[in-house]
């Protein structure tokens, strides 16, 4: 009889400056390295994707939303189940939320876990 295949590890992908999401199966610390860790899953599924808005100094959550909002516009969004947004940054949480739902990616306002 044969053995049923293992489930697949989900993919959970983070971009946080402090948290440390042990959910996570990648965690990046700066927007630069979330466009990055994006464009290495490009053209896979992605099951969660955890963004926290502020990233330390002057750097934000946006250009990783730009890319998502990109990549949606031109007709190839990232296929991901479900993008959380945590933030100790209402206004900021919220332009987030807005701007990549608007774009149809599945957005949730979450605490981090």
């Amino acid at each position: 009889m044969q053995q049923p295949s293992p489930e697949p590890t989900p993919v959970i992908l983070a971009v946080d400056d402090l948290r440390a999401l042990p959910r996570a199966t990648r965690l990046v610390r700066t927007s630069r390295e979330g466009v990055q860790l994006l464009q290495e899953h490009r053209g896979m599924f992605i099951d969660e994707l955890w963004l926290d808005h502020d990233l330390g100094g002057d750097d934000s959550i946006m250009p990783v939303v730009t890319l998502l909002e990109e990549a949606a516009f031109h007709g190839n969004p990232f296929q991901i189940g479900t993008v959380y947004v945590h933030s100790a940054n209402p206004i900021g949480a919220e332009t987030v939320v807005r701007s990549l739902s608007h774009w149809k990616y599945h957005v949730h306002r979450a605490v981090a876990q």
